[in-house]
């Protein structure tokens, strides 16, 4: 039995080794005790004795010991080969370092007013070794080293907004991460910001009406209202064909939130192309629109009777010299019968510049003229034709028969009565209605049974029976019941309708 003699000597050098100072790698002996029976069956009873002595050699960093014994080796090869050797023990870890959080990213200004600023950020890339407790905000005045706390405790946001500044004051702002294992490096706004109102881009609202060419006639008052909006308050600037506005000729009046050009007595040379620029700082924006003082035009250069054939008489002329300041919009030819003076409208809105005159009696002579029409209305004046145009008669010799005097006095009819009417305030309106009579009647215009006399508002006209009355720019007192009186030495007669002004619609 020579292996006997190696295992009493184990538990000698068992206490050299220190294992049980180090309490915690003592369980992990028994891990490589499985690996230990593989011996034989006839070394079994040996070797039950010998994992007992050798526990604390594993433990130990010196473990050579075990290869020094040479008799167990021989005697059982295989197993001593198959045994590895114990593995190092762990070294015991070190306490990990506390990393802080890295810096907060994309500092950047979100809005601002006149007593405070607000601020928006992105969490940090790194929230470090512990979990991120908030942030912390400060700001400094410009010309100041002094760094001022805004929020004692972290905030759990990634935007804040600092309250009760001063307006005007320049400020910068940083934000540091904060955890338990510390704080970030602080993130800074690259320029200091001013404490005041939000720039809000400048903006004209051209009205619609402005929108095409603006059109007013001469002694009249120009009054435009232009909206916008901006903060702060933008700053207005106006102009006229490129140069800045004469304040003589044109007034403006500025408000937070529109603007106002007031002409009191408009003139033909006030016309234009007007600009207005509202500005703030480096931002604007632009209008422009057009506004037309017009007049209305003078006559037509001349008017010529080129031909006269049968019932028909043919007429050119050319364009007035004046035109008002406005495009032409038509011509107004009146006929005239030289035996009794009265003019008569043959042709109305005509566009062109030559005509012929239909439908004249044989025998009569004519004159004609015409008038310029434009947006403000008709001429003043008319040009009328130097020559007379004689409508000849035929060859045929016609007789006058004899005819026994008969009398054609008749008391006043009238054949086409009043219709009641609907008009609008400020729309001119005209009442018409014809009567007959020998002789000739006098037409009296009453409202509500109270005779119209010489009131400008009311204009009366008789043209071969035809009665009108034009009420002129009517007001909703306007309205009531008017009657048409027509009176002769043989009678009289009267009709009468219902006038209703109503006021537009807002």
């Amino acid at each position: 039995m020579p292996a006997k003699a190696p295992i009493k000597k184990a538990p000698a050098k068992a206490p050299q080794t220190k294992a049980p100072a180090a309490p915690e790698p003592v369980p992990e002996a028994p891990a490589a005790a499985p690996e230990v029976p593989a011996p034989p069956p006839e070394t079994l009873a040996a070797d039950v004795a010998a994992p007992v002595a050798e526990v604390p050699a594993p433990v130990a960093e010196e473990a050579t010991p075990v290869a020094e014994v040479p008799a167990p080796a021989a005697e059982v090869p295989a197993p001593a080969a198959e045994v590895p050797a114990p593995a190092p023990q762990p070294e015991v870890p070190e306490a990990p370092k506390q990393e802080p959080p890295s810096a907060p990213k994309d500092l950047t200004v979100d809005d601002v007013d006149d007593t405070s600023l607000s601020l928006k950020w992105k969490a940090p890339d790194q929230e470090g070794t512990a979990a991120l407790d908030g942030y912390l905000v400060e700001y400094q005045k410009e010309g100041s080293n002094d760094w001022i706390a805004v929020n004692k405790e972290p905030s759990v946001s990634s935007r804040y907004k600092i309250t009760d500044l001063n307006t005007g004051d320049k400020i910068t702002v940083r934000v540091t991460a904060v955890s338990k294992a510390g704080s970030s490096p602080p993130t800074t706004l690259e320029n200091f910001v001013q404490v005041r109102e939000i720039v809000d881009r400048p903006k004209i609202r051209l009205p619609r009406y402005l929108r095409q060419t603006f059109v007013k006639h001469v002694g009249e008052a120009v009054n435009l209202v232009i909206p916008f909006q901006g903060k702060p308050r933008p700053q207005v600037h106006w102009f006229r064909d490129g140069q800045p506005l004469d304040p003589k000729r044109a007034s403006v009046r500025n408000s937070d939130s529109d603007t106002i050009i007031f002409i009191r007595n408009a003139e033909r040379k006030d016309s234009g192309t007007y600009e207005v620029v509202v500005q703030i700082d480096s931002l604007d924006d632009k209008a422009k629109f057009e506004i037309k003082i017009a007049e209305r035009p003078g006559p037509p250069k001349s008017v010529t009777l080129v031909d006269s054939w049968g019932f028909n008489a043919a007429l050119q002329w050319t364009p007035p010299l004046d035109d008002g300041n406005s495009e032409i919009t038509g011509y107004t030819i009146q006929k005239s019968d030289k035996k009794t003076g009265e003019w008569f409208t043959v042709l109305e809105h005509y566009h062109q510049t030559n005509c012929t005159v239909s439908d004249l009696i044989i025998g009569n002579s004519y004159f004609f003229r015409v008038f310029s029409e434009n947006l403000c209305g008709l001429s003043e004046k008319a040009t009328v034709t130097k020559d007379c145009a004689l409508i000849k008669k035929t060859g045929i010799t016609y007789t006058t028969p004899e005819y026994k005097e008969k009398d054609f006095g008749e008391a006043p009819k009238f054949t086409q009565q009043l219709s009641n009417r609907s008009s609008t305030t400020g729309y001119s309106t005209k009442l018409f209605c014809c009567v007959r009579g020998s002789p000739k009647p006098k037409i009296v215009w009453m409202k509500n049974q109270m005779e119209i006399r010489e009131d400008p508002k009311y204009r009366s006209l008789v043209n071969h029976g035809v009665c009108s009355l034009e009420i002129r720019k009517p007001s909703t007192f306007d309205g009531g019941v008017y009657t048409c009186k027509a009176i002769n030495p043989l009678g009289e007669a009267t009709v009468d309708c219902r006038l209703d002004i109503k006021a537009p619609p807002q």
